[in-house]
Order: C-alpha cells, then structure tokens, then sequence
C-alpha cells in the first residue's frame, strides 16, 4: 500500500473513501471532522446525537451522496481523550485499514489522528498512523493459490496536511511508521512460515538477505565452528534433527569509534519445537513452527535498525535449530556441557529454548564484547498462565536496563511487565550430577527459567524477555492481526534508538 502526503483540505478530495475522527462525548465536531460534518450539511452532528455515532472505539460509515467529492466518510472514534496515546493511534488506524478493506476501497484519504485536538506531535501522529495501517492490513497468503487472498485490498493512502509547515514532519514520520511496520511484518512473516520451508538454513539466508540489503555485517557457524567452541548445549538440541543448525550473527556498527557503547539481541531460533524425546501432546503441536519468533524478532529489528541508523553499535544472535526426537536425540538425564563451561543435566528436553540461549549468551559475552543482553524467547507455557496474552514477562540483573525495555515497550504499543528474579528460585534447578539441571519444576516455571539463563549472562547488565503469551493472536484487533505478532520488534528497535540518544 502506498502512503502519501497530500497538503489540502479533506473535504476536497476525491476518494473512494476518507476517514476523520471523533473523540468518546463530544457533540459537536470541531477541526477536520467539523468541515466535513459541514460539508454534509450536518450529518455527522445529527448521527452523534441520535447516539449511532459516539467517538467510542469502532468506525461508522456515512455516503456522501455528492455532496463531496468523496464517496464515503468513515468515522473512527477514538475513545475517551484522557486516555489517548500514540498506541490509540496505531489501533484506530490499523481498525480503520480493515474496514476500509471491508468495504473494497482502493484509494482512500485520511487525516492525522491525534495532531490537532489530540495535542500528538505531527511527526509522532504520522509515524503511528503509518505504523497502525500497514500492520492491521497485513496478512500471510503466501500459500494461497490464485489471488492469494489479497482481493479489496486499499492501494493507496492520502494522509492530508492541512498546515504546509507540518508536511515535511509528516513525511518524515510516516518514513519511520512504515520501516517500523515493514520490520514487525519481516517477523510475522518468517514465523508465520510452516517449519518445512522455515528451517534454519532458510531462516539463515532471510537474515543474510536483511544484512547484505542494508550493509551489516554477517556470518553463520556451521555444526563443527560450534563443535570447535565447545557449544555442548545447542548442539545437544540440535543432535535430533536431520536438518544442520545455523548459529547466526548479524552486527550493525553505529557507532564505530565506541565499541563498547553496544547492544546484543538474542533470539530463542527453534525453528520447529517436537519437544524432543519428552514429546508435546499433538493437540496444538503446530504452534511450534513459530518457536522461532524470538529469532524473528530480532532479526527484523536489524531490518529497521539498518534503516533508521542508531549511534549505537548492535549485535544479533539467532542460534536456529530444530528440537526433534529421533535415535541421535539427546535423552532426559543426559548431561551436556556448555561453552562457558557449566555442565547442565537435560531433566526435560523440551525445556530446550534456555540450552541454546545459553551458548548464545556465552559467544556474545565472551567472543563479541557484548555489554548489554536482551533476550527473547518464546520460554515458558508457564509465562502466559501468568499474564496471558496481554504483557510479555520481562526478567533482568539490572534494574536500569529492563526499565529501558519496558520504557521502549510502552512507546511501542507492546506490554510488558517485570517479573521477581529472588535468589530463593535458583534452589529449584541445583542438580544433584551437575553444576546445574534445565527445569525446575513446574512451581515458578517461568521463573526458574530465567535464572537457568541468567547463569551464563553473569555479571553483563542483561534482560530475559518472555514472549510465549503474546508471541500469537487469536483475533483480529488493532495493529494485531491473527498469527504471528512480531512482538517485540519495534520494542527493541526503539530501545537501540533510545540507548543511542542517552550514549
């Protein structure tokens, strides 16, 4: 879809459709929405009072019988203005996309929700309008035959200006809302994926093509580099598959002259989860293709990192394999050893996610120099007991970095929530056989699955992200579209922006 900045006045565009806005109680439209209630000779005015149209969350259509040169105005409410935020923007406008679908619009108009009475900055307003409509009109067709399933889908966006001083604060804005929305959707995209055609060697080249696109740097450690390493840990999850892992770094230098002002990403990469010889139940089994959107998370976030150029040098990891079971499968009371030494007993070996993260951690930490850790994962089923599906569990050693996380994650429009990491939970993974075990227990399983990867962050200032409440969704709503979420992509590209800005 195309996103356009047009400086004039809304109501003289012609347009299949255009799309104002009304905030919860007002009952007499004011600013664009009041020159197009005009130009209707009061409809808008007249529907708000006979109670159809009320500003609460929702769209309302009204046919413009010529007496426009558009043939519909659209009537998004906004909700209650005390509680407008950018992330009200992002939804209105990601509901409003899909109406506009709904109705078969190719070529719409709208004007900037939230820059006049809402008080947003343009800049800020467009950038979420941007991010809102290109992420409520995705979806994942790519195994559709013939249209794909893409018929009525909007062509075009006229976002409208009315003030030309604003216009190049806009354009700038959407610049930003689109790359943003480009890389969530690289990440739903790549989790969406079936695991016979997103394996880790497929997952590998999407990564290369994102670093060659935008000139990062990039390499992949075959099985025998990790075996050189001494990578006991991945490579015990890895032994079941007959598919070879991929060890995948991505690294962006934005600030060259500082190595040590860095930032590594870390993304849990089980490109499809059996749970190994202690198998999963069938009933839901088919989710697990997308036990990799840790990894697609944080390569989409060098998809936009590369774009929008932080001063801030970023390191990514994605350790990629399958966790299947099989004759060479590593087995319940097998101990393996990590690279950073520590010998872990496999109590469980669908609690696989946390071995891989862990010689990830250990290579960023002691190969890469990396100063800063956020980890993603797709960890626990026990995290989304805990907060279902509205906040990811966010866990950390260091008090400055997760409120950092968080802080990007509340701009972004994804929740998260943190959660204690007391000393007393560690009792629950000592081993008897080795220096540590990979579950402990289903009591705080959440919990005592952080500190298994906190072990290996060590002393280096690091965030554990839990994402497997929120890393799908059920319903259309909002910026979310069924599948895939792309959490915490934009999160984590507005925490690299945010660390740069501060140095």
């Amino acid at each position: 879809m195309e996103i356009k900045v047009v400086v004039g006045d809304i109501t003289e565009v012609a347009a299949d459709a255009i799309v104002v806005n009304l905030f919860q109680g007002v009952t007499a439209p004011g600013g664009a929405t009041g020159a197009v209630d005009e130009a209707l000779d009061g409809a808008i005015s007249d529907l708000i009072a006979d109670g159809e149209i009320t500003g609460k969350k929702g769209n309302a259509v009204i046919h413009t019988l010529g007496k426009m040169p558009a043939k519909r105005v659209v009537v998004a409410g906004l909700g209650k203005d005390g509680d407008f935020t950018a992330n009200t923007v992002r939804d209105v406008a990601g509901d409003a996309a899909r109406y506009l679908r709904g109705l078969g619009v190719k070529k719409a108009a709208t004007i900037l929700h939230g820059a006049g009475i809402g008080g947003m900055d343009p800049e800020e307003a467009a950038e979420a309008l941007a991010e809102g409509t290109l992420l409520g009109l995705y979806n994942f067709r790519q195994h559709k035959t013939g249209d794909g399933g893409n018929e009525g889908k909007p062509e075009e966006l006229a976002v409208m200006v009315f003030n030309p001083e604003d216009e190049e604060a806009v354009r700038r804005g959407i610049d930003t809302g689109r790359i943003m929305a480009e890389a969530a959707s690289l990440a739903r995209d790549l989790a969406n994926e079936p695991a016979n055609e997103m394996t880790p060697t497929r997952l590998a080249a999407h990564a290369e093509e994102v670093a060659t696109r935008h000139g990062l740097e990039f390499r992949v450690l075959e099985r025998s580099d990790c075996e050189e390493l001494g990578m006991g840990a991945f490579l015990g999850v890895a032994q079941g598959s007959v598919e070879p892992p991929k060890f995948i770094i991505c690294r962006y230098s934005g600030d060259p002259a500082d190595p040590d002002n860095n930032l590594g990403i870390i993304g849990k990469s089980i490109t499809f989860d059996s749970g190994g010889i202690s198998l999963k139940g069938a009933e839901g089994m088919g989710r697990m293709k997308a036990d990799m959107s840790g990894g697609a998370s944080v390569i989409g976030a060098m998809h936009a990192i590369g774009q929008l150029k932080p001063r801030i040098n970023v390191t990514m990891i994605a350790a990629a394999t399958e966790n299947m079971p099989s004759g060479s499968a590593t087995r319940p009371g097998d101990i393996l050893k990590s690279m950073s030494g520590k010998t872990i007993e496999v109590d469980n070996t669908d609690a696989e996610g946390r071995l891989t993260l862990g010689d990830a951690i250990t290579y960023a930490r002691q190969e890469l120099g990396v100063k800063r850790i956020v980890d993603i994962a797709t960890l626990t089923g026990a995290m989304g007991i805990a907060l279902g599906s509205v906040r990811a569990g966010v866990f950390s050693n260091n008090q400055e970095l997760v409120e950092a996380v968080i802080e990007a994650g509340e701009q972004s429009g994804e929740r998260m929530w943190q959660m204690p990491l007391d000393d007393d939970y560690k009792e629950q993974n000592k081993s008897d056989v080795a220096d540590i075990k990979n579950t402990g227990g289903r009591p705080a399983g959440s919990i005592t699955a952080a500190h298994f990867v906190g072990e290996f962050a060590e002393e280096t200032p690091w965030v554990h992200m839990d994402i497997a409440g929120v890393y799908m969704v059920s319903r259309d709503h909002g910026v979310w579209v069924k599948g895939a979420s792309g959490i915490p992509v934009r999160s984590l590209v507005r925490l690299a922006q945010n660390l740069a800005r501060r140095g």
